[in-house]
């Protein structure tokens, strides 16, 4: 699985507040639908990535970016599903990607003996430390459930 990309939040709910001229164009350009194939979704990836770098996005350009993030996770979850891995195993692997050591987690859960317990396996894995370590990590809490 890629890196995650998460469109920013639309301006007003339902559509409001949106240019239908301009969402119209944006769609007619973008044409999202349904993933069918690795091509599709490479391709609605590259929208998304362009769309989310944008400086300024206008509220037309948000919601066409909400709505391919939905398709491409929905793609992504279906033929690329994730891993059974226990929670501490996960944390492992996390923080040799980044080169962290044990050490560096203690600020975000407390102590080095909660640390050491919960990659070591010995103890369980919270929800509030789920929420912590995918806010530092930047990734889906669902990768520790």
């Amino acid at each position: 699985m890629g890196k995650t990309l998460t469109a920013k939040p639309p301006r007003g709910a339902n559509g409001a507040g949106l240019n239908a001229a301009r969402y119209g164009k944006l769609c007619a350009e973008t044409l999202p639908k349904v993933i069918e194939s690795d091509e599709e979704f490479d391709r609605m990836v590259e929208h998304l990535e362009r769309l989310t770098f944008k400086p300024d996005a206008s509220a037309e350009e948000i919601a066409i970016a909400g709505l391919l993030e939905k398709l491409i996770v929905d793609y992504d979850d279906e033929h690329y599903p994730l891993p059974d891995v226990p929670p501490h195993r996960m944390v492992r692997f996390l923080m040799e990607q980044r080169g962290l050591k044990q050490a560096d987690l203690v600020p975000v859960l407390g102590s080095r003996a909660q640390v050491s317990d919960l990659v070591n396996g010995k103890r369980g894995i919270s929800k509030a430390q789920v929420k912590k370590l995918a806010e530092y990590f930047k990734v889906s809490p669902e990768l520790f459930i």
